[in-house]
């Protein structure tokens, strides 16, 4: 079988690019039969249209972005992709390159080496809520993730480290000494008393944040649905690497935009010039998905100033003249006594007057512009923002609620609002970041839901970075951490600061139904599969038992469910019971159930059933080797169908 599921579609690929192999084959003697057991026909098939080829690859192209540099197939990283050993010489092209590229595409297609676990004690309404706090290093949470979220989330915001020299701190630790960087790089060793010129300098910590952002820029990719966006942050320091590496993993095609947000009003006089912004780089998973849906795509329309009434509702008046005149392409006429260059044909004009839509006003014409059609109109945003979006406000407003300064230079709520506003809307959208930090995004997703009634969803991950009691950049936060009796982390700062905004958001807006708690999960070590595509059938009928000491986001991971499913956990006899979706199924996880004790079992199950009351169609899940006899399956059987269950709501793990 493939090693990969994508493998059927590259071998009909290179059946239809057949001239392909004969100039770079993907390795000696390698043939179709490499990619898919299913032989070729013998008899030989007519040339492929351009059209079909250009679909085929465009196919390629959405499954292995990252394969294509400026246009063309990158054969060599191709093969890494697909597992294989590239080609020892590489050939020159334009298109990023740094020492350890290879390293971290390597890293970002390897398996997660961990697992989540549940802290329920560290939630805020566990039971209820379906937003998410996961605490680890956010590259093998993403691969995790994949497992149950892959192609859900709307919109994805980061704000990664902004490369100062001295913020990366995650596991994968590409941060090298100075020797070290000079080694890898070719460079004499001038030793360390020597000091580093400028160029080495950046060199090195730009080669460090590619390093760090490269797999997991990989691997959030896989987690956008089709129609989804990508806001990040940076500043100067990094721009040009953010910008080829997302035209690289995402395609320069996909990029929407370079937003530029006004992060400062304040002027550092010690400068040449001043920086007053930072840019938010806006990338698309399918720019022609989002290009089609561009009359949703926007900030809710402004919708003051209709102030006047007739019988089709509340109105504005609005000017019908055309503006650029003849340049624009505006007809000229006379109407009503008016002479000019107007919005519309004479033929529209008539027969929007006699509608009633134009007015004579003073020595002009107005049309009636109405509430109800401008409100379902998205306003076009432009990449311009300076709605006094600064830093330093973000900060104190911060510094009030938590009651102590504990974060440096936090992102304004408002500024992540404004995304969500854009194209964060509908009840199902899912909110991811993956450098979650003062938890900003979490805030204003659960803000703007509070504000508009909205079901908007999040999913924050955070290092749980330590905080050093001695550093005096983080003694404060260690300090805070210590008065609430939590360990000394960003992650403990990010879930306090959830909190407060919750209850916050609770007193300003007492009768919100919005979701203002989160679910907690932990990464662990421990062995995990390799991740995989979402399973689209239904879950249950899946023939694979869970761990027999499954967790329950194995459980969840199992039955293809997401990590905020709401759960309840029940102790009978010794076996532990699972209720999902408020009863929709019923599981028994033990490896082992004594015949003696099935009645009175189900007798359990039964009434938790009538008690929860989840409707007909309950699927009930037991494990296949928990009876490890036909009679004890029959027995079982037997029991539940005097429960009042279905032979058919039995389903054996």
């Amino acid at each position: 079988m493939p090693a990969h599921p994508a493998l059927a579609q590259i071998a009909r690929y290179c059946d239809l690019l057949g001239p392909l192999r004969a100039v770079c084959p993907l390795s000696a003697g390698v043939s179709r039969a490499a990619f898919c057991p299913v032989p070729a026909r013998s008899a030989p098939t007519p040339p492929p249209s351009a059209d079909a080829t250009a679909a085929n690859r465009q196919q390629l192209r959405q499954l292995f972005p990252e394969a294509f540099r400026a246009g063309r197939l990158d054969v060599d990283v191709l093969r890494q992709l697909l597992g294989e050993a590239p080609a020892d010489e590489e050939q020159e092209h334009y298109g990023l390159s740094w020492h350890g590229k290879r390293a971290a595409r390597q890293q970002a297609l390897q398996p997660p080496a961990a697992a989540l676990h549940p802290a329920p004690a560290d939630s805020l309404s566990w039971d209820s809520t379906r937003n998410l706090v996961v605490e680890g290093d956010n590259l093998d949470v993403l691969k995790l993730l994949r497992q149950q979220y892959e192609g859900q989330v709307k919109l994805i915001y980061i704000d990664p480290p902004y490369n100062t020299g001295k913020d990366f701190v995650y596991r994968d630790n590409y941060q090298r000494s100075r020797r070290r960087h000079r080694q890898l790089t070719g460079q004499p060793d001038t030793g360390p008393a020597v000091p580093a010129d400028a160029a080495e300098t950046a060199g090195r910590l730009h080669t460090d944040w590619l390093n760090l952002m490269y797999p997991r820029l990989h691997a959030a990719r896989h987690l956008l649905r089709d129609d989804g966006v990508l806001f990040l942050s940076i500043d100067d320091n990094e721009l040009e690497n953010a910008l080829q590496l997302l035209n690289e993993l995402y395609g320069e095609e996909n990029r929407l935009a370079i937003i530029c947000h006004k992060a400062r009003a304040s002027v550092s006089n010690d400068k040449i010039i001043s920086a007053s912004h930072n840019f938010i780089l806006l990338y698309a998973k399918d720019r022609a998905r989002i290009h089609a849906q561009r009359a949703a795509f926007g900030l809710p329309p402004d919708l003051a100033g209709f102030t006047h009434y007739d019988v089709r509702g509340a109105y504005k008046l609005a000017p019908v003249d055309g503006p650029g005149g003849a340049a624009k392409g505006n007809p000229h006429y006379t109407f009503l006594g008016v002479t000019g260059y107007f919005r519309f044909a004479p033929e529209r004009m008539q027969a929007m007057y006699e509608q009633g839509l134009i007015i004579k006003a003073g020595n002009g014409l107005q049309q009636k512009h109405y509430r109800h059609d401008a409100e379902r109109v998205r306003k076009t945003d432009t990449t311009w923002w300076d709605d006094k979006y600064y830093t330093a406000t973000a900060t104190a407003r911060l510094k009030a609620l938590m009651g102590a300064d504990v974060f440096d230079a936090p992102k304004p709520v408002e500024l992540v609002e404004r995304m969500l506003q854009l194209w964060a809307r509908d009840p199902t959208d899912l909110v991811l970041d993956f450098f979650a930090g003062s938890g900003t995004t979490g805030h204003a997703v659960m803000s703007q839901n509070a504000q508009d009634g909205g079901t908007r969803r999040f999913i924050l991950v955070q290092l749980p970075e330590p905080l050093d009691p001695a550093n005096k950049d983080q003694c404060d936060a260690a300090a805070y951490c210590e008065q609430l009796g939590r360990p000394r982390t960003i992650a403990e700062l990010t879930k306090e600061r959830l909190r407060r905004a919750a209850a916050q958001l609770r007193a300003a807006h007492p009768d919100t139904p919005a979701d203002l708690g989160f679910r907690v999960y932990r990464l662990a070590e421990g062995p995990a599969a390799a991740p995989k595509p979402r399973q689209r059938p239904a879950p249950v009928k899946k023939t694979t038992a869970p761990p027999a000491t499954a967790t329950l986001p194995e459980l969840l991971e199992h039955l293809g469910l997401p990590l905020s499913t709401a759960v309840e956990q029940r102790e009978v006899a010794g076996y532990a019971l699972f209720a999902l979706n408020g009863g929709a199924q019923l599981a028994c996880l033990a490896p082992r159930l004594a015949p003696a004790e099935l009645e009175t079992l189900v007798g359990h199950l039964a009434a938790w059933h009538e008690e929860l009351a989840p409707g007909p169609g309950t699927q009930l899940l037991v494990r296949a080797a928990a009876c490890r006899s036909a009679e004890a399956r029959r027995r079982l059987a037997t029991c539940l169908e005097q429960a009042g269950f279905g032979a058919q709501q039995l389903r054996w793990l």
